[in-house]
């Protein structure tokens, strides 16, 4: 995790939550065109690889496409892949047991990259269509990844002017 990511996205949420309101009133697909100009910028500039924040918190949602092909790479029964690696969490979604992600290695790497779950390979979700709908999320993800602080922090400077 980047120097000081933790308490500088935890110091700056109040006013990113206050942020988020005022991104609401920007029409849809400019909305996304800033997102997907700043995702790209700040991918430039943050390796996630020198962080992985996400699979150090937080679990991905898991659904059965990504059970049955993780379970098939593992050369496990998906009920033995369940069983050993998720939990059913308070809305019946599938998410890790525990934190770190079991298949976070030590350089940051992931043991099953090829064939990670669609909520990995889509995080953090700020490339996508419809950023409004998920607003919420993206707000949260700020405590989690460099790379979507960073894109708040232009986005605030830019509001500002």
């Amino acid at each position: 995790m980047t120097e000081g990511f933790e308490n500088i996205s935890r110091s700056e949420y109040s006013s990113n939550k206050k942020l988020k309101d005022k991104l609401r009133k920007v029409k849809p697909k400019e909305l996304d065109q800033m997102f997907h100009r700043e995702h790209e910028n700040s991918f430039r500039e943050i390796d996630c690889l020198s962080c992985a924040n996400c699979c150090k918190t937080t679990s991905p949602i898991f659904i059965s496409t990504d059970i049955e092909r993780i379970s098939k790479t593992l050369k496990m029964k998906t009920g033995e892949f369940i069983d050993t690696y998720l939990r059913m969490d308070e809305e019946g979604d599938y998410v890790l047991q525990k934190s770190p992600c079991s298949f976070l290695l030590d350089d940051n790497t992931c043991l099953i990259y090829e064939d990670r779950p669609k909520a990995c390979r889509e995080y953090p979700h700020t490339d996508r269509k419809n950023m409004t709908g998920i607003l919420a999320l993206t707000l949260r993800n700020t405590l989690v990844c460099p790379a979507v602080l960073r894109i708040f922090q232009v986005f605030s400077r830019e509001f500002r002017k």
